[in-house]
């Protein structure tokens, strides 16, 4: 289902996560979904390749399984964060440490 601005279909118009720009460092990718380093947050984010906000079941359960997969990897413990904040109008997801926000490539000045 795609949000209702938005026809449905695979790509939003000006969507930055449609996009897929191969800015940040990608772990995972096939026909579903991509996972990449967050921009901003320099976490793991899994990313719907179809634009919209609810993913059916079976895509979400591919998409949760891959993306713990990869934050196993990148983060060892962590927790997965739905909270869309700045796309609101594409469904994505991000890895978080455990008891952390931001990734520890991120450098938080003072």
């Amino acid at each position: 289902m795609s949000s209702p601005s938005t026809p449905p279909g695979r790509f939003g118009p000006e969507c930055d996560l449609c996009e897929a720009a191969h800015i940040t460092p990608w772990y995972h990718e096939d026909d579903l979904c991509w996972i990449a380093e967050c921009e901003i947050c320099r976490v793991p984010m899994v990313v719907w390749r179809d634009h919209g906000t609810d993913p059916p079941s079976e895509a979400l359960e591919h998409m949760t399984e891959a993306l713990h997969r990869v934050a196993d990897e990148q983060l060892g413990a962590h927790y997965l964060d739905g909270n869309m904040r700045n796309i609101p109008d594409h469904y994505h997801c991000h890895a978080r440490p455990e008891g952390g926000f931001f990734g520890p490539k991120t450098r938080r000045e003072m």
